[in-house]
């Protein structure tokens, strides 16, 4: 009984010791963080400021700095210590404060009164007053700060760009909306983000992680030094630096091109998918949606009707015309409407049920079709290639054909947008299906004459500049092609794509192509020592002249550039869009315009009048 008395009472101590063990902790616990964290909520005393992550710098292919970060300045404003100066008899000059900032009495109320309308406004915390404040207003501002109670700044970085290029391509920095915040919780009210073209396709690798620093104020407010010597400050993490596939030189000679012009430039190196050129008209200094002016300079090019917003490049559809003849040709003799061998006749303007535009020897062969851009030729390929079997009871062996056609067309990569590239904001183009010529003419009210145009791609096909150059690489590879991307580091050789061709069908079409070149509508402005194939295009539209178009490659053995050109309501293809695709070729691989008098010649002449320069 003894033994157990004594058992009983080491239990109790033992309890009572861990009892208090357990309470001697709680209360270190709560001196050393709980209090502590208790004072870095009192905001009398401490200042929370956010370290804004630098974004990460954007290069060209060959390491030419094109995007990079330059400081700049946010007034803050803490209503809390606004009134707590007034209380101590240190009220606001507010007539000193708005000469310094140069803003009306009236700015500076409707100002306060939108700090207190944001969502998440406190007035113990720093709000945003006025942001993107320059160098230069900050060190007249700096002088002064000490006399404005309750206003601190707080640093950030805006973009800045080497060269005045590349506008559409790289996109640009706007602030978040209530939207963005609610997805994203690292998003708060005022802050940045990439808005459109690189910029927000890369967001969040480019805007990098932001820190906190946590300052300690005095009871006037000035702040005396970091908390704790900084032990709860948490650095910033800058962006990661992107590469592009861009070459800025490139660039900015297709830029210079479309000058005076509506239109756009796509290049692509073939073995790569790699986009060399991206170019659109009208366009815009990227510097000018940078700063506390790039609201009023956005709702500007917002509302000039020549649309310099939308990127032609990616966003602009048009009928291929005449380009689209050597796709034509290699999915006709895939179908087994045509060979290599086959004749057709021709006889010139008088041809019917298309005409062709001039005259020349007939009856004429596939290459000296694709030479001489024979409209009979492929009206006749396309509805030999269509009617094998006959049409059928309903039409379902011609509609079987029509259907493996379009298939054909579509694994060039035309119709339906990239969704597998890193180029955002792209549109689809569209090569009808049979159900909406079906609920057009009706199930057996349509065949190859009916839709005849698309024989020489003026009827319902529609492509993208971005789907057309593509499709020239395509040409390029003999059948194969890389989904077409901007950043060089993140290769995309793994989406490699093979059309529905045999690679054994494209020699002949690229001789087609290399005599349009030598011999045919090209042969004015093909290139000294380097063999150039390529396809004019005229494209008939309901809006004024027609459109230039122009696709081609070079050199014709292992090429390195493949180009589509788009100029609108230009006129003949072999007028404008060949003669500035030979200088996009040409500065590409000889790495400088040589002929300089076409250059100046292509680069002053006016299409557009109605286009601004901005």
């Amino acid at each position: 009984m003894i033994n157990d008395s004594n058992s009983h009472r080491q239990f109790t101590i033992r309890i009572f010791i861990l009892i208090v063990l357990v309470i001697f902790v709680l209360q270190l616990f709560n001196l050393q963080i709980i209090h502590d964290y208790g004072e870095l909520a009192d905001g009398n005393a401490l200042l929370r400021r956010t370290l804004y992550a630098p974004r990460g710098l954007i290069y060209d292919r060959n390491g030419e700095l094109l995007v990079y970060n330059h400081p700049t300045y946010d007034l803050m404003v803490t209503k809390r210590e606004l009134r707590q100066a007034k209380k101590a008899g240190n009220p606001l000059d507010t007539a000193e404060f708005c000469r310094t900032l140069s803003i009306t009495p009236e700015e500076f109320e409707q100002r306060m009164r939108d700090v207190e309308r944001r969502i998440g406004y406190s007035s113990r915390t720093p709000q945003r007053f006025m942001t993107q404040i320059t160098p230069e207003e900050y060190a007249v501002l700096q002088e002064k700060l000490h006399r404005f109670p309750g206003f601190t700044i707080q640093t950030r970085t805006l973009r800045s760009y080497s060269y005045p290029v590349g506008a559409h391509a790289l996109g640009s920095i706007g602030e978040v909306s209530k939207r963005m915040i609610e997805r994203d919780s690292c998003y708060r009210q005022g802050d940045y983000a990439g808005v459109s073209g690189i910029e927000k396709a890369y967001e969040k690798d480019l805007r990098g992680q932001n820190g906190v620093e946590i300052m300690l104020r005095d009871v006037s407010g000035r702040v005396q030094g970091h908390y704790k010597g900084g032990a709860y400050d948490v650095p910033a993490v800058a962006g990661k630096n992107l590469t592009l596939t861009l070459d800025h030189r490139l660039q900015a000679v297709a830029e210079q091109l479309l000058q005076g012009k509506r239109g756009s430039i796509v290049a692509i190196e073939p073995a790569t998918g790699e986009v060399l050129a991206l170019a659109s008209n009208p366009t815009w200094n990227p510097e000018l949606l940078v700063g506390r002016q790039r609201s009023e300079n956005y709702a500007m090019l917002l509302n000039d009707p020549t649309k310099p917003l939308l990127n032609r490049a990616i966003q602009g559809v048009y009928s291929p015309g005449s380009t689209f003849k050597t796709l034509q040709a290699l999915v006709c003799l895939q179908e087994g409407g045509i060979t290599e061998q086959t004749l057709f006749a021709c006889n010139g303007p008088g041809s019917q049920p298309i005409r062709c535009t001039h005259h020349h020897g007939s009856p004429v062969s596939l290459a000296g079709a694709i030479e001489q851009s024979c409209n009979p030729y492929f009206w006749q390929a396309y509805k030999v290639t269509l009617e094998r079997g006959g049409y059928g009871d309903g039409n379902a062996n011609f509609k079987a054909n029509y259907d493996r056609w379009r298939n054909d067309a579509i694994s060039f990569g035309l119709g339906p947008k990239f969704d597998d590239s890193d180029i955002i904001d792209q549109v689809h183009g569209g090569i009808p299906r049979v159900v909406t010529y079906d609920r057009i003419y009706g199930p057996t009210g349509w065949r190859a004459l009916t839709i005849r145009s698309n024989a020489i791609g003026q009827g319902e096909v529609q492509v993208t500049p971005l789907q057309l150059a593509n499709m020239a690489a395509a040409i390029a590879n003999d059948g194969v092609w890389i989904t077409p991307h901007l950043n060089r580091a993140d290769s995309l050789l793994k989406r490699r794509h093979k059309t529905n061709v045999d690679a054994a069908h494209f020699a002949a079409v690229k001789e087609g192509m290399w005599r349009v070149c030598e011999y045919g509508t090209g042969r004015w402005y093909k290139l000294d020592s380097i063999a150039m194939c390529g396809k004019t295009g005229t494209v008939d539209n309901s809006h004024g002249k027609p459109h230039s178009l122009f696709i081609g490659f070079a050199p014709k053995d292992n090429p390195k550039i493949a180009v589509a050109v788009v100029i609108e309501n230009a006129g003949f293809g072999a007028t404008w869009a060949n003669p500035i695709a030979s200088l996009v070729l040409e500065q590409y691989l000889c790495g400088e315009i040589r002929r300089k008098d076409l250059f100046d010649r292509m680069s002053n002449a006016v299409t557009a009048p109605d286009v601004k320069k901005y």
